[in-house]
């Protein structure tokens, strides 16, 4: 079975319920799994070793169809396969995690994902860009049906 990483599956990183139970094709193409490749080199890898225990993959690759199914931007990263959502399997937290990934690795933006009032990340996204990292620190907060992204992340400092 082809591998992304060393720590990452083909089929961790294209895995999605929704678009098993929508029928919806989720097949990256050869520069989306090399674009995967890179990110897991640059960011997960690095990150994996930090953290020393696994690093549950909300959601990684997307195709077009599914992005747009479950409502994401139209800009994603993840349609390229330049960006991960992650969440902690315990050991290092989510926000802990956060803090490495600002502090130590490159990436283009990284996302404070609905955080509690502690500052935690309900899960962290985050993506790299292949031209110029901007290293753009976000929060994203929802009230009610909506949601808005600050660029000042409280517990990002």
């Amino acid at each position: 079975m082809k591998k992304i990483s060393e720590n990452i599956s083909y089929k961790e990183a294209v895995r999605s319920e929704t678009a098993k139970r929508l029928g919806i094709s989720n097949k990256p193409k050869k520069e989306h799994i090399e674009n995967m490749e890179l990110i897991a080199e640059k960011i997960f890898q690095p990150l994996r070793e930090w953290v020393n225990h696994p690093i549950r993959i909300n959601s990684f690759y997307r195709s077009e169809e599914l992005n747009s199914r479950i409502g994401g931007a139209i800009s994603s990263a993840h349609k390229d396969g330049l960006a991960i959502d992650l969440d902690s399997l315990g050991g290092k937290t989510n926000l802990e995690m956060l803090h490495y990934i600002k502090d130590n690795l490159d990436f283009d933006i990284l996302i404070n994902e609905y955080p509690n009032e502690e500052g935690e990340p309900k899960w962290i996204h985050v993506s790299w860009n292949k031209k110029k990292n901007r290293k753009q620190v976000l929060e994203i907060k929802r009230k009610g049906r909506y949601y808005t992204y600050t660029g000042e992340c409280k517990s990002c400092k």
